[in-house]
């Protein structure tokens, strides 16, 4: 990578992510619980949630445990898929902490993947591993789950549209999703040879900012797709059971919360409304509270499924995923910090893996 690109990461050495203090997270925190609370009071007190009401009454308390379960479970995937995608030598404990520090951010900052993964690049900087890495890292890593996923709705959106799987027939919403995710792959596979189509005089340091920040985000997007492709050629087995497992633990925990209100829509009508209805996310509001809400409900609709049903199996959904990580995130990040502040000349060192385009190469 260009010296420029590795520069694109240097202010995330100094000091922790914007929203990481102490205040900034306690803010989030009370944000985060007033919306709750909100929510819990419309629920509530809304005449024409009557149904809604009735449903969550009725919940059956095995299936939420089971959701735990898996949420539990998910969250250790993204884990195992985080170290032997950053560095396979990473002790498990400083690994845990960083991930799931990660997966916290996640949870409490708005558009919380990019927090998150803000996170983890200012936590592997400052135990030493190099900018260049980091930087490629972090957008293979980025990739690799994302490519699970569009796997996920190409599969679900094929088994619609062949009727291999149960629930609608109709092309839009059977192929539609399948569209999208061809069209994402055939972006990602381009970067590459877009970036290297970026003018070198663009990377000069005459030239005008905004050349500049797209040479050096281009360099990093390059890079990062690079990586992921000798990642996934290398056969890592944690890294693609980790991303894997990390998205089917977690689609379970979604059905299970549907099975504890009595009814299930079709598991392929589930999966698609899933992936599709996580765009919600994009909207700016701490772990994607009412984005993501919005988005998941709307999707199941769109599926056929009854909103009353959407909604319970929805929230309780959205509730376990908010809570596990948050707590558990909270945990791992003051940890973190306390190894920072214990071992203040060396920090923690990361010993960094090779280069995977070394491994993968014939």
């Amino acid at each position: 990578m260009s010296g420029g690109a590795a520069d694109a990461l240097s202010t995330a050495t100094a000091q922790l992510p914007q929203g990481f203090d102490s205040r900034r997270l306690l803010a989030r925190l009370l944000v985060l619980a007033a919306v709750i609370a909100a929510v819990a009071a419309v629920l509530m007190l809304v005449p024409g949630l009557v149904a809604v009401r009735e449903r969550l009454a009725h919940a059956q308390a095995g299936w939420l445990v089971a959701a735990a379960g898996f949420e539990l479970l998910s969250l250790a995937a993204y884990v195992v898929a985080f170290r032997a995608a950053f560095c396979a030598r990473m002790g498990w404990a400083m690994s845990y902490r960083i991930g799931m520090s990660e997966l916290g951010a996640t949870a409490l900052l708005p558009v919380g993947g990019i927090g998150g993964l803000a996170f983890g690049v200012w936590a592997l900087r400052r135990g030493g591993m190099p900018e260049d890495l980091v930087a490629r890292r972090t957008v293979a890593f980025f990739l690799i789950t994302s490519a699970v996923n569009i796997v996920a709705v190409v599969g679900a959106g094929l088994g619609l549209a062949l009727g291999l799987l149960a629930g609608t027939d109709r092309f839009l919403l059977s192929l539609g999703p399948v569209a999208v995710a061809a069209a994402a792959v055939a972006v990602v596979l381009v970067l590459p040879h877009a970036a290297g189509r970026i003018p070198a005089r663009w990377s000069d340091g005459d030239a005008a900012r905004p050349l500049r920040a797209i040479a050096k985000a281009a360099a990093i997007i390059g890079d990062g797709v690079g990586d992921a492709v000798a990642l996934l050629r290398s056969g890592n087995g944690r890294l693609i059971g980790g991303a894997v497992g990390y998205l089917a633990f977690d689609l379970a925990v979604f059905f299970f919360c549907f099975r504890a209100f009595g009814d299930t829509p079709p598991i392929a009508h589930l999966m698609l409304a899933y992936l599709v209805g996580q765009l919600g996310a994009l909207i700016p509001l701490p772990g994607g509270i009412g984005g993501t809400d919005v988005g998941l409900v709307g999707a199941l609709v769109i599926y056929g499924t009854p909103a009353a049903m959407a909604t319970v199996g929805v929230l309780a959904y959205r509730a376990i995923l908010l809570a596990i990580p948050a707590i558990l995130g909270g945990h791992a990040f003051v940890a973190l910090r306390r190894t920072l502040r214990d071992d203040e000349d060396e920090a923690f060192r990361v010993p960094c893996a090779d280069d995977p385009r070394a491994k993968a190469a014939p």
